[in-house]
């Protein structure tokens, strides 16, 4: 990736002419446009980014986000490309300065100038909320003056568009000072999201400050998420109630109690610059102590009974002036922090806030008041009042892996809820802790509710029925289900490789990684020859006993087969049978014996018969 400088032609386009600045993630420089003769701004992903995936995508998303965003109030995309390895943007080149340099230079504006400015700005955010897009860093660094007077918003480097999510979960973007509470927290932000950080933007333009403050980021975004701000005419007397009540609104924790849309904080900028302005009471400044002359004594007695009567009729006015000047301050413990305002305002009186950790009193409720209600003060004196801050808020623990009995103890120990709802798992042991909601380190309320996911082990699975398939058949499904298989054969009429039998039966319930054992047919041996070449009566005996058969004889006499060799064979050569069969032989006898014939010579002897 080339580096920049003075000259250098980015893209074979854009002349680079001078360095304007460099952000968090890049950096701006003016160049000119030699296609279009014009110069722009352009910004370059800086170099320790640029290989990085994530800030790539960022920096590409910048340039989709405001692309089709044309507004008076919002800088112009020109075009975008990619330049040796490096993102760039070529932007409208608005020559100016920023809100932020503003502020710094002149310290808190008029009101009318501040919501002029304010308008400017969600002017911009309005048209880029109708179109699906949501800023999520307004900042008064992000919007700059022409010399003209009129506001652009910039630097939609982490805008998000309709529903897509480009950010990881629980991560903040933005700058603390300026984020929603929402935001400070990781949680998903929508478009009033912008309006509260536009609220931040209009409280500094009109106090100088922004309204929190701290020594660490986790310390302002804890400060945004439970505190309550200081109302701004505290900071700067003056300053309208009809205003102020704007800015407080804008500045609601809860995104439901903001303004609604742009357009709706706009209408109420617009009436609150009607409204009339608090009057602003200011003591005259103390004169020169005054000396009187020296005379005689005596010489102006009458001067000294004048003075008199002036001190009289002045007592006597402040008296009838402030007796009809001082009210009763009403009670507002239990109130809303707001209602308690308008209450007070109502009646004449400032407001003025302290937060206090309470487990008792909800959150942004009235704890007391001071002075005290029914108290004689004078008109537009201040109230303070004592708001509860909840039961303050905690790191979430970290339960991941626990029992669920003990992560629950650790979580109702840190001040939560807990609740739980359990889902398969295939890594984490039955009833351990697989993630929590909120996830841990993350700021909670205490007494919100921690939401807990807890292992039901693996899923179990159903044993298909597999018996009648071929072996490779089974295997694949038992594979897509994460079974295994242990296979044996068996000889059988079946074709080979069929699957003859199962165990355990189909639709038993097994764990994933657990064994199904498959009875594999295999073909039946075929019988040897024995009988063609008429072998001796032990060699075919052999053959058939080593081949796995039974041997059977019989006799029988042959006059072409010698004796004790093998006449045939039951059954025949080639034929199949199971290992164990019996194979019966037909074994010579040798020769049959001929049967004795009687010879024709041979007569029977008479028998004598006695003479009677």
């Amino acid at each position: 990736m080339h580096g920049i400088a003075r000259d250098t032609i980015v893209d074979g386009r854009y002349r680079a002419e001078k360095r304007l600045g460099s952000g968090g993630m890049a950096e701006v420089w003016c160049a000119a446009d030699d296609v279009l003769g014009r110069r722009v701004a352009l910004k370059l992903l800086g170099s320790r980014f640029a290989e990085d995936d994530d800030f790539r995508e960022r920096f590409k998303r910048e340039a989709q986000a405001a692309a089709g965003l044309a507004h008076p109030n919002i800088v112009g995309i020109f075009d975008r490309g990619e330049w040796d390895g490096t993102p760039y943007i070529a932007m409208e080149l608005v020559e100016g300065r920023t809100l932020k340099d503003l502020v710094r230079e002149r310290g808190p504006l008029p009101p009318d100038v501040a919501i002029n400015l304010t308008i400017q700005v969600l002017g911009a955010l309005g048209f880029a909320h109708r179109r699906g897009i949501v800023h999520r860093d307004v900042k008064p660094q992000n919007v700059i003056l022409d010399h003209e007077g009129q506001a652009k918003v910039a630097d939609f480097g982490i805008a998000r568009s309709g529903g897509s999510e480009m950010t990881e979960t629980g991560t903040i973007l933005g700058t603390v000072q300026y984020a929603s509470p929402e935001q400070a927290q990781g949680q998903p932000v929508s478009p009033r999201s912008d309006l509260y950080s536009a609220g931040v933007v209009l409280y500094e333009l009109l106090t100088g400050r922004v309204p929190f403050e701290g020594e660490s980021v986790v310390a302002v975004a804890l400060k945004q998420v439970s505190e309550l701000p200081v109302p701004p005419s505290q900071l700067r007397p003056g300053i309208s109630p009809a205003l102020e009540a704007v800015v407080m609104r804008a500045l609601e924790k809860d995104p439901a109690r903001r303004f609604a849309s742009a357009d709706e904080f706009v209408a109420a900028l617009e009436a609150a610059r009607r409204a009339p302005t608090r009057p602003v009471v200011l003591e005259p400044a103390p004169g020169e102590p005054w000396v009187a002359e020296e005379e005689e004594p005596g010489s102006r007695w009458w001067l000294w009974l004048l003075a008199l009567l002036v001190v009289a009729g002045v007592a006597l006015g402040a008296y009838l002036l402030t007796a009809g000047k001082q009210v009763d301050v009403p009670r507002v413990v239990g109130m809303t922090a707001e209602e308690a305002a308008h209450t007070l305002h109502r009646d004449q009186l400032e407001v003025a806030y302290r937060s206090e950790v309470s487990e008792t009193v909800p959150r942004n409720q009235v704890m007391r008041q001071n002075p005290r209600a029914g108290a004689h003060v004078d008109r537009h004196s201040t109230v303070l009042l004592t708001v509860s801050a909840g039961r303050g808020s905690a790191p979430v623990p970290r339960v991941e892996g626990l029992a669920v009995a003990d992560a629950k103890a650790a979580l109702r120990k840190a001040g939560f809820n807990v609740k739980a709802h359990r889902a398969y798992s295939d890594s984490v042991p039955k009833d351990e802790v697989i993630a929590s909601s909120p996830p841990a380190g993350g700021s909670l309320e205490r007494g919100k509710t921690v939401t807990l996911t807890v292992s039901r082990g693996p899923r179990p699975i159903s044993v298909p029925k597999l018996t009648g398939l071929p072996k490779s058949d089974a295997e694949q499904k038992l594979s897509l289900l994460g079974l295994k298989a242990n296979e044996s054969e068996k000889e059988s009429a079946e074709t080979p490789g069929t699957v003859l039998g199962q165990d355990p039966a189909p639709g038993t319930t097994v764990r994933r990684g657990d064994a199904v054992s498959l009875t594999i047919a295999k073909a039946r041996p075929q019988v040897p020859d024995v009988s063609s070449q008429h072998p001796p009566l032990d060699d075919a005996t052999k053959t058939l006993t080593d081949a796995g058969f039974k041997v059977r004889t019989r006799q029988q006499p042959s006059d072409a087969v010698p004796e004790g060799s093998v006449v045939r064979q039951f059954p025949e050569p080639g034929t199949q049978r199971s290992t164990g069969a019996t194979i019966t032989l037909v074994v010579s006898t040798g020769a049959a014996t001929p049967t004795p014939t009687p010879s024709p010579t041979e007569t029977a002897t008479p028998t004598e018969t006695p003479t009677p």
